[in-house]
């Protein structure tokens, strides 16, 4: 913020967003809405935003507080928008902000939209920028986005179960939108829950809003100081999840999504496709394997699992970032029904979340992944495309036996193992993951991946 994403730039975006649904929808009247976060200026970005829209005769159903992104979605279908603005870094530092475009849909926008739109901005950058001072109050209508999705969500989960299991419930809301959500549908249905971070704070506690280790240290602690069987998080925009286990021990999303996947194929029978991004654990491989499900393989970034789901051709999706698409819910990333799944899997199961874990090692086999970020440069860059182009044929002495391609340069080995390196889609920065049985194969790999860059 200040650098690249400036009010100017802001008003920009807007109006190419405004030009590209005018060529869109042409002699239609649209409506679009927009949403925001905790973030410092976010709201008033949004409200620039509502002035822009309403100068081009777009009705605009602008949020009455910050709100998650998927409670944002849910609107965009309710009320049949053309579209939705969402001003959020997600689970970025606070120094940066963003601006995401949801399609008619609710889904995010596919490359194939936010190339339209900048193409709207190229042709724009020559032009004086367009600053109106005040909006066209009759295409600005407040509104609630909270109440409408919770009575949504209230069908998707069993509340009942959960309750009648006694399960006790701690939730990091670090600052963001899913305060008053997260935390009031489980006060609504009487179950036990115990918060923290409930408040808006720009500076998000001077820490990155994000559902890592580290960043959720404090929820460990709270878990263990309450005595909670579970402890859930969302990031600044509540889309992504985290999940801390009755002994305060961090569950990376990895794992809570392949357990996830084996709750609803094994206990509820669900049949159908699933999907993967090339960053998420090859346990999906496995269940899809036993179960006879078949497996789509995404680039990074929901998306792409959205369409899938548009497409009805999968039943559930995970991203290793700790995003999920679950079937008759909606095509946006929802970290709030994703911690409430964990607490139905565990009132179903009448298992700690430990337990139902090593049961499900036992079942698949254990995997462990790491991940892994070095800064972004010209050197780093060449040698990442020369290695797409001529990818190695052996890594840390195993037999490279398929090279992806999607997203970066994904290499394939032996009994689930792989490496992957890619350009992160927010920062100037190379990630890198592995995944391995055993923390000595899982190193190595690692050591040896990042010698292909380094």
């Amino acid at each position: 913020m200040g650098e690249e994403f400036t009010f100017q730039n802001v008003r920009m975006v807007v109006q190419a967003a405004a030009n590209y649904l005018k060529k869109k929808f042409p002699g239609k009247k649209i409506s679009v809405i927009v949403n925001y976060d905790t973030r410092f200026l976010s709201e008033r970005y949004a409200f620039e935003a509502a002035k822009v829209l309403s100068h081009n005769q777009i009705h605009v159903f602008l949020a009455d507080r910050d709100a998650p992104s998927q409670a944002q979605a849910y609107q965009i279908i309710k009320r049949k928008a053309q579209g939705g603005i969402n001003f959020t870094a997600s689970f970025n530092p606070p120094e940066y902000n963003g601006l995401k475009f949801n399609t008619d849909t609710g889904a995010p926008a596919l490359p194939k939209v936010t190339d339209k739109i900048e193409k709207e901005i190229q042709i724009l950058q020559n032009k004086k920028p367009f600053c109106p001072y005040y909006p066209k109050t009759e295409f600005v209508e407040k509104i609630d986005l909270q109440r409408d999705y919770l009575n949504y969500i209230q069908g998707k989960i069993d509340f009942d179960l959960i309750r009648k299991s006694k399960i006790k419930i701690a939730v990091d809301l670090l600052y963001g939108t899913s305060r008053e959500y997260l935390d009031e549908i489980l006060e609504e249905n009487q179950i036990p829950v115990e918060e923290i971070h409930g408040y808006v704070d720009p500076y998000f506690g001077g820490i990155t809003p994000s559902c890592s280790e580290e960043n959720l240290r404090e929820l460990k602690n709270f878990v263990r100081k309450k005595k909670c069987h579970l402890g859930i998080a969302t990031d600044a925009d509540g889309d992504r999840f985290g999940v801390v286990d009755e002994k305060g021990n961090f569950i990376i999303q990895n794992l809570i999504i392949a357990l996830l996947l084996d709750y609803l194929v094994s206990e509820k029978n669900w049949k159908g496709g699933v999907a993967r991004s090339v960053a998420t654990t090859h346990l999906i491989d496995r269940i899809a394997r036993r179960y006879d499900l078949p497996l789509y393989k995404t680039p990074v970034g929901f998306k792409y699992l959205a369409d899938l789901y548009l497409k009805k051709k999968i039943i559930y999706g995970g991203e290793e970032s700790g995003c999920i698409a679950v079937k008759d819910h909606l095509p946006e990333k929802d970290g709030i029904i994703a911690g409430l799944l964990v607490a139905e899997m565990m009132a179903t199961s009448g298992k700690t979340l430990s337990k139902q874990i090593n049961d499900f090692f036992k079942k698949y086999g254990k995997r462990i992944g790491k991940q892994k970020s070095i800064p972004l440069n010209a050197a780093r860059q060449k040698k990442l495309d020369m290695l797409i182009k001529n990818p190695p044929a052996q890594l840390a002495g195993k037999e490279v036996l398929n090279t992806e391609t999607i997203d970066g340069i994904k290499l394939d080995l032996s009994n689930d193992d792989w490496f992957l390196l890619r350009c992160s889609g927010t920062e100037p920065l190379i990630r890198c993951y592995a995944e391995s049985g055993s923390n000595k194969e899982l190193n190595s790999l690692m050591f040896s991946g990042l010698e292909l860059v380094s």
